[in-house]
């Protein structure tokens, strides 16, 4: 493994050293007056995070008025030495309680000293962990959480720090035991005036919040077509063809997760940690579901005129409904008046982001309401120029719809005790961050659509 760290130092706004730590000896302890001076005083800090000077490389990054500077003169692994940083400063605020700046630095340097002896050793990043750390590491004015405790002892202090389960500790206890599990998911829609989709994908994440005693074992099963397929292999019978499968791509998991026993059986088996963490993410690129069409036609009627029509249909069940839809149209920004007619909800003119807004409370599926408007411009006796057509924007929420398709088959809890559990999962859908210049032509306009589905928690 590379190294991450030479050494760190951490410098105020003016460049003096708060404190320092040297990791290895391949480098001088005069390296920041070489910082100071070809980076600091050349204000050239925005520039790149990363720096050479002579024959040692200089990761550094700002919070709050406090430089962290990571010095290095081998071939260091730089997203490494960053991600170090990131979870150092989140420890440090854990125990400062929740404030990193120069002032903190100086009121618990005893404290940091012991922190940074901790968590690298050698130049290799350690332990990160505030909840573990606390257990052993407490200083006066600074204490564990689990410390004030003096009749319990601390339970496998130094299991947990070396174990392989470092993420949650022992001895949990709850009343009732529950899992809540979310699916959430991020949809970028790119689709023409004549409903056809140009791009569509769905980057979603799987979040959950677990309240479990002891140390439980989870086994979550998805209708993914590898995890199906390895199902059906083990039964030693064929997949049921009715069941609607996906491919999940670019899947990254939590730590908790037994990658062996993903690579050999294709389920996600973990030890959760306490509390709410992300257990995975993916990304999905075919067979999306769009809950909504929008067919918008434009026509400019002469000089200072021109008429606006929109047709939003929903392909979702005529059972199901979408909640607090809201359909931008963007319009000149010599836009004078508007008068408009819709079949349903309200539509009124926004001139400080010259759009049209129509917002429909409640969206019954399979139907088409439709916008009808027209446009007064200000008459101008410059030359008429090509008029430009932003895209459509779309918010709404569709309760029991998913975009992706991703379903949970099966979400069980063993525990040696054998307690009984409750689980809750729920499926959300949100708008993605999507932009995209869009060429103008006459009648043809392409629309950009925002979707966010939700859906209620079941059992």
């Amino acid at each position: 493994m590379p190294v991450a760290a030479s050494a760190i130092y951490f410098l105020n706004l003016r460049g003096d050293v708060l404190i320092n730590r040297l990791y290895r000896d391949d480098v001088g302890g005069n390296m920041v007056d070489a910082f100071r001076l070809h980076i600091l005083q050349t204000k050239e800090l925005g520039t790149c995070p990363v720096r050479q000077i002579g024959r040692c490389s200089f990761f550094y990054m700002r919070i709050s008025n406090v430089y962290v500077v990571i010095v290095v003169s081998s071939n260091a692994n730089v997203a490494c030495a960053f991600k170090f940083v990131v979870e150092a400063v989140a420890m440090f605020k854990s125990y400062f309680g929740g404030a990193f700046d120069e002032d903190a630095i100086r009121n618990n340097f005893v404290l940091i000293y012991e922190l940074l002896d901790e968590i690298m050793d050698f130049g290799h990043p350690q332990n990160l962990s505030p909840e573990i750390l606390k257990l052993y590491i407490t200083q006066e004015g600074v204490r564990s959480p689990f410390s004030h405790k003096a009749d319990k002892p601390i339970p496998n202090a130094t299991l947990q720090v070396t174990g392989a389960v470092g993420w949650r500790r022992e001895g949990l206890v709850y009343k009732k035991n529950e899992v809540f599990l979310d699916i959430v998911e991020s949809v970028n829609l790119l689709m023409s005036s004549k409903g056809c989709v140009l791009r569509c994908d769905v980057t979603g994440k799987i979040l959950m919040k677990c309240f479990l005693s002891g140390m439980p074992d989870l086994k979550l099963g998805l209708n993914d077509k590898i995890g199906l397929e390895k199902e059906s292999q083990i039964k030693s019978r064929p997949a049921k063809s009715s069941s609607k499968t996906i491919e999940l791509d670019d899947v990254t998991f939590h730590q908790c997760v037994n990658l062996t026993r993903f690579n050999s059986e294709k389920t996600v088996s973990f030890v959760p940690p306490d509390g709410e963490f992300e257990l995975m993410k993916y990304r999905i690129t075919e067979g999306v579901n769009l809950p909504f069409r929008v067919l918008p036609t434009i026509k400019e009627l002469g000089r200072t005129r021109m008429e606006v029509n929109v047709k939003v249909k929903s392909v979702f069940g005529s059972k199901m409904f979408a909640l607090g839809v809201v359909v931008k149209i963007p319009v000149p920004k010599q836009t004078a008046k508007t008068s408009s007619r819709v079949t349903s909800g309200r539509a009124k003119y926004n001139a400080a982001i010259d759009c049209l807004v129509w917002k429909i409370r409640k969206f019954p599926g399979q139907t088409e309401p439709t916008l009808s408007a027209e446009v007064e411009l200000i008459s101008t006796t410059a030359e008429k120029k090509p008029l430009t057509k932003p895209p459509i924007q779309m918010e709404f929420q569709v309760p029991m719809f998913t975009a992706s398709g991703l379903r949970v088959r099966f979400l069980k809890v063993w525990e040696k005790s054998g307690y009984s559990t409750v689980e809750w999962v729920r499926y959300i859908t949100k708008a993605g961050s999507y932009e995209m210049a869009v060429v103008a032509l006459p009648l043809n306009h392409l629309l950009l659509v925002r979707k966010v589905s939700t859906a209620p928690a079941y059992r």
